[in-house]
């Protein structure tokens, strides 16, 4: 959870200092141009704020995985170009060499990106030394890179020790969000969890079954769930190997939240654009079919579920929602809880890449109340653990 209090730029006197701002422009790259900004915008604000009250700002990124070493097709040098277009102003590059020796003189309100930090070893082995380094370069740090948070690395936990620290608006946003969402939500909270395998979400559904008044699952890992229950799924995407686990798991949250699973599922035999599909109560489920989506009947009563939740929180699809038809549960759940959040009526925080996929496909992705961009800090958050980088603001 988000836990202890942490300060913001609000706490901070900037002017004509020198501040780190830890970003996450680790960015999709087509033909040497930036391929999706998002995480760019994300940042724009802070960047903006800390420029406009008079700072000197430094932004700090990684940039792939180049573990430890010079690879110049990692470079940040074009990511800067973007960087300034978003700002609509300019944006200084340097490298390490360059800022230590102080041949980019930096002004009041100036903007500059220092080069990839995983060109050094010291940056993912959260090195004391290279944290030193780094904070040689500045006065106060600021982390507005929630993405990151997860990874105790020199940038996002040992250089929040050595400097004032505080969170970017971009951090305070998603910190406020997750805080809303499940420390201190608005009842009933219900979750929707979705996507492949319960595998990669035991230890999501273990912490969530304390936290929420309904736990919605669906995509594949459902089935495992309703196989556990002693059903027919057929061929459908199935843990075998989980069945005592999803049982457990039903046990174990007895008394304490409700777990709902689909009423009816939509079969066919591929996953193919035109497949001939076949809607059946989950009881109904022949050998030979798969299940892909969540049926109408479901979708409709988790809709209507939804109107007497005043929180949700999202993480996964109901279904195969990359190829329609299977697409329509997810679509249509999605749609009803940003209704309801335009209404004023729900709370919904939603997170994970394949999350963002899909409430983007529904085009409800600027309808939610809050949608993370992160991956693995979101799915470590909501297995309740404390992320470095999060813990390091708070002291």
């Amino acid at each position: 959870m988000t836990g202890a209090r942490f300060h913001t730029l609000d706490d901070l006197a900037v002017a004509g200092r020198r501040v780190l701002v830890r970003c996450d422009l680790n960015v999709p790259m087509r033909d040497g141009e930036v391929a999706d900004a998002t995480r760019i915008e994300r940042s724009a604000p802070t960047l903006l704020e800390l420029a406009d009250k008079g700072a000197r700002v430094i932004v700090l990124s990684h940039f792939g995985r180049p573990k430890g070493k010079v690879v110049p097709e990692m470079s940040l040098r074009p990511v800067a170009g973007a960087v300034a277009a978003v700002l609509g102003r300019d944006v200084g590059f340097m490298t390490m060499e360059e800022a230590e020796s102080g041949a980019v003189a930096l002004t009041d309100g100036q903007i500059v990106l220092l080069e990839n930090l995983r060109f050094d070893p010291g940056e993912e082995a959260n090195d004391g030394a290279f944290a030193a380094r780094l904070a040689a370069l500045g006065d106060v740090y600021v982390n507005d890179a929630f993405s990151a948070a997860h990874r105790a690395h020199a940038s996002t936990e040992a250089l929040a020790r050595l400097l004032p620290a505080a969170a970017g608006r971009a951090m305070q946003a998603e910190l406020e969000a997750l805080d809303r969402a499940l420390a201190t939500p608005e009842r009933p909270v219900a979750a929707v969890v979705g996507g492949a395998k319960i595998s990669t979400k035991l230890a999501v559904l273990g912490h969530l079954i304390d936290k929420v008044d309904q736990l919605i699952i669906g995509g594949g890992m459902a089935n495992t769930f309703l196989s556990a229950r002693g059903l027919e799924v057929g061929r459908s995407l199935c843990e075998r190997g989980m069945l005592d686990t999803a049982s457990e798991i039903m046990a174990s949250a007895k008394g304490r939240c409700e777990i709902v699973l689909p009423v009816d599922v939509v079969v066919a035999r591929e996953l193919a654009a035109n497949a001939d599909t076949v809607t059946l109560a989950v009881e109904k489920v022949p050998p030979d079919m798969m299940i892909l989506d969540v049926g109408p009947r479901t979708a409709m009563a988790l809709s209507e579920r939804l109107t007497a939740c005043r929180t949700v929180l999202w993480n996964g699809p109901l279904g195969a929602f990359e190829q329609a038809p299977f697409d329509a549960g997810t679509n249509e759940v999605a749609k009803a809880a940003a209704e309801l959040t335009g209404q004023g009526r729900l709370i919904s925080v939603a997170g994970g890449g394949d999350t963002v996929a899909a409430l983007r496909h529904a085009g409800v992705l600027e309808d939610f109340t809050y949608v993370s961009t992160a991956g693995g800090a979101f799915l470590e958050w909501l297995e309740g653990k404390a992320l470095p980088g999060v813990r390091a603001l708070a002291g």
